[in-house]
């Protein structure tokens, strides 16, 4: 069945109908519910969160503080992992994921790479040894970072490890 995410979040009320500011004003409270159940840690874009959550609680990983730089959370050895995410709809199915800054840093051990579709469920997921990324991933100076999009060739790279049956497990 194809539906429309509000289909299921709000069942017998017609969207098209509430005033921009309601719609607005019903976003800010889901993100702050979001955010009281300690899903999101922002109030950014909750897709990066989401994500972060979600593999964080799946794999058994620690989320490290907001203002880490260069890695989101750590497992019981320490050892780091960067998280990135996408979010692809109809009007945009890019896969490619937020720039990775510093990659000659070091500054995690291994990328968690995640695609979630329009109702937020995973599509994909990979987990990229750190020495892997630049294989996987192209330099672009305009955004001063690695880019890479979660497309068949970064599943068939040596190293890398699909993880997405784990994510979507519920």
């Amino acid at each position: 069945m194809d539906r429309q995410p509000s289909d299921a979040a709000t069942p017998g009320v017609d969207l098209s109908k509430l005033p921009t500011t309601d719609l607005l004003a019903t976003h800010c409270l889901v993100i702050a519910e979001l955010q009281r159940r300690g899903i999101l840690r922002s109030g950014n874009n909750p897709t990066g969160d989401y994500a972060e959550w979600l593999v964080s609680c799946k794999l058994g990983l620690e989320l490290a503080g907001k203002s880490c730089k260069g890695y989101d959370a750590t497992d019981a050895q320490k050892v780091r992992y960067e998280i990135k995410a996408r979010r692809v709809t109809p009007t945009n199915p890019s896969t490619q994921m937020s720039p990775i800054r510093d990659l000659a840093g070091a500054h995690f051990d291994f990328l968690i790479a995640v695609v979630l579709d329009r109702d937020w469920n995973v599509s994909a997921a990979v987990k990229i040894p750190h020495r892997v990324v630049p294989v996987v991933a192209s330099f672009k100076k305009h955004v001063n970072g690695h880019v890479m999009h979660l497309g068949p060739g970064v599943f068939s790279a040596a190293g890398v490890e699909d993880i997405t049956a784990v994510l979507q497990n519920r």
